[in-house]
């Protein structure tokens, strides 16, 4: 509940200075913060979620914390990067700034081919960077972020000043989405890699040929509301996520029995009523894994793993089936840290498991996440090595059945 109560903001990660970036540099950058926000003091609202009853509907969308009155400053005829993130606890947003267009040059740290757009929806844990070009009349212009897939719609305004400029930005704000999916969804399809460009390394991204790795497993994982003991519950593949009371990082690691199985889900969605149960996935070190997110309910997704960025390949409406492969895009799908699942429908993304640990992967909606729409990859082999994971700290804290 930290986010509800502000704890957020910005941090940029800057590459190295050895590595170019696939655009000229711009005059200055912006760090935008985009959240969805109550009245209520977050005790109330997680008091809300333990008693069983459903999130409320937010009061607010804030721009940088203010509803209305944050203002970004620029040079006419130059150019300035955008930093755009959602860290709201619920809501899609549609961002766009009036008069002016967007060129996405990044998504969460991977480059992208530099497609021009009048608005960008961005969902809740995503970010994005664009470039926008001050070619308007000086005067101030509306920056705008909206709320996607609501009713009511909820907006929060900005202002680009153009520096010497004594006009004020005038009504009516440009126009954006509401709730239209197929929109959104063809814009997601847009958003490809840069094939060309370095990451963190100086070797091209493109580098990397996702698309001609074997997959060595498919789960299939659908979220889905339930009632467990008369509570509002959320579940993945019919298993409500609960921690135990010993960290299952340390019960992996000192080998304790009984904290966890790596059969309490199952790899594809099973039939009967949910349970709660502390949900861990068992997958071996270097696996090339395909994740299917399936939503079967009237709501918008996003799923967000730890330790490992993946390739967004797939985006479907009703039910995945193995068919779907074929709308693969399996040559330049950006890679990203969290995914959106729209509707009735399906997302897919491949992941390279290079990464050793025990790691969440989780609704990014963070009401659903804190009522059991979670779980933990395991990703592990029996060799003990520095070079795929190295030892316990010595100042390592224990607790529960784990003991120094």
């Amino acid at each position: 509940m930290h986010r509800a109560a502000g704890g957020f903001g910005g941090l940029n990660v800057a590459s190295r200075s050895i590595i170019p970036v696939p655009y000229d540099k711009p005059a200055d950058e912006f760090t935008v913060v985009v959240n969805d926000w109550w009245k209520s003091d977050h005790k109330i609202l997680q008091q809300t979620l333990d008693s069983g009853n459903p999130f409320p509907f937010p009061d607010a969308i804030l721009i940088n914390g203010l509803p209305k009155s944050a203002s970004f400053i620029g040079e006419k005829g130059q150019s300035y990067l955008f930093r755009v993130s959602n860290v709201g606890l619920t809501t899609s947003i549609n961002f766009r700034i009036q008069g002016h267009t967007l060129t996405l040059v990044e998504v969460e740290g991977a480059h992208t081919q530099q497609e021009v757009y009048e608005s960008l929806d961005i969902h809740v844990g995503q970010a994005v960077a664009v470039l926008v070009t001050l070619n308007g009349s000086p005067k101030d212009y509306f920056i705008v972020a909206s709320s996607r897939f609501t009713k009511p719609i909820l907006t929060a305004t900005a202002i680009l000043h153009y520096a010497g400029s004594n006009s004020p930005a005038i009504e009516p704000l440009p126009i954006g989405p509401t709730y239209q999916l197929h929109w959104s969804m063809k814009q997601a399809r847009t958003i490809r890699w840069n094939l060309t460009a370095n990451a963190a390394r100086p070797n091209p991204q493109g580098s990397f040929h996702y698309g001609t790795i074997p997959v060595v497993r498919t789960i299939i994982l659908a979220n889905s509301a339930t009632k467990i003991n008369g509570k509002l519950r959320y579940a993945v593949n019919n298993v409500s996520y609960v921690n135990p009371s010993t960290p299952l990082k340390l019960a992996d690691y000192l080998n304790i029995p009984g904290v966890f199985s790596l059969t309490t889900i199952k790899d594809t969605p099973p039939t009967g009523p949910a349970v709660l149960g502390t949900s861990v996935i068992g997958t071996t070190l270097h696996d090339f894994v395909e994740v299917v997110f399936q939503n079967n309910e009237k709501t918008v997704q996003a799923w967000h793993l730890d330790g490992y960025d993946f390739w967004t390949v797939g985006f479907g409406n009703g039910q995945w089936i193995p068919d779907m492969r074929k709308r693969y895009n399996l040559a330049d799908a950006t890679s990203r840290y969290t995914v959106q699942v729209y509707p009735n429908g399906w997302s897919v993304i491949l992941v390279s498991l290079d990464n050793k640990g025990m790691w969440n992967l989780r609704s990014a909606i963070w009401p659903r996440q804190y009522l059991g729409q979670q779980l933990y990859v395991r990703v592990w082999n029996s060799v003990t090595s520095a070079y795929t994971e190295y030892n316990i700290p010595q100042n390592a804290l224990f607790c529960g059945l784990a003991h120094p």
